[in-house]
């Protein structure tokens, strides 16, 4: 069982963003998770589509982008032009959630759904058959560096089981909060796509991937779903 890392560009630095991303995909992450928020449905702002673009040709790794935006249909053919490789969709967002995911699909692209922390998890469940990817938000979404919610750990349990029960072909990826400290044991509760921002691009972006991979192991000997 694979578990993977995608760094997220928000605690990047911006001036140098190329430079990092090389730096934490040459040390072995696997994904770019790209947070897009439109001062609406999350209280920050940050890039759009123009900057995916760029990015497609700076890197050959997965594009994971994360649409923390309130009107989803206004911008998903944008993304996909601009060669996203993922693209989640929040539940909570306006318009046809399965839909969405379905348009997402029918383009070629992966497509995933995300719920904030206080959206019952259940809300997912009818829709992870046409999910490529599963988020489940592990903080509030909108800002960088918050600390893991612990409450969120059942939330991770409950969609891995339900993953495993129907046998649906789809990774569970967590975004915030995720330390070296702490992935292991979100991992053996059933994440296998990492989402860290802080913890990767602050301080030694080398050898802190290389850190989240070496807690990697450590959580799937730890997890029975993966066995």
């Amino acid at each position: 069982m694979q578990i993977k890392l995608s760094p997220s560009i928000l605690s990047a630095d911006f001036a140098n963003l190329e430079r990092d991303i090389r730096i934490a995909t040459e040390a072995g992450a696997e994904y770019v998770h790209v947070d897009v928020m439109d001062g609406h449905f999350v209280p920050n702002i940050t890039i759009g589509a123009p900057v995916v673009k760029a990015l497609r040709k700076a890197t050959d790794r997965v594009l994971d982008v994360h649409l923390m935006i309130a009107d989803p249909d206004r911008y998903l053919d944008d993304f996909i032009s601009a060669g996203a490789d993922i693209i989640t969709v929040h539940q909570e967002s306006n318009g046809d959630t399965l839909a969405q995911l379905q348009k997402i699909r029918a383009a070629g692209v992966k497509a995933s759904c995300t719920i904030k922390p206080g959206t019952p998890v259940e809300v997912l469940f009818p829709l992870l058959p046409y999910c490529d990817m599963v988020l489940i938000m592990t903080v509030e979404p909108g800002f960088g560096g918050q600390g893991f919610i612990p409450a969120c750990m059942d939330k991770i349990r409950a969609v891995r089981a339900e993953i495993q029960k129907n046998g649906y072909a789809c990774e569970l990826e967590i975004d915030g909060g995720a330390k070296l400290n702490n992935t292991a044991d979100i991992v053996a509760a059933g994440a296998d796509v990492i989402v860290a921002g802080s913890a990767v691009f602050g301080g030694d972006i080398a050898a802190n991937v290389k850190g989240f991979h070496a807690v990697f192991a450590e959580g799937v000997q730890r997890a029975e779903w993966s066995k």
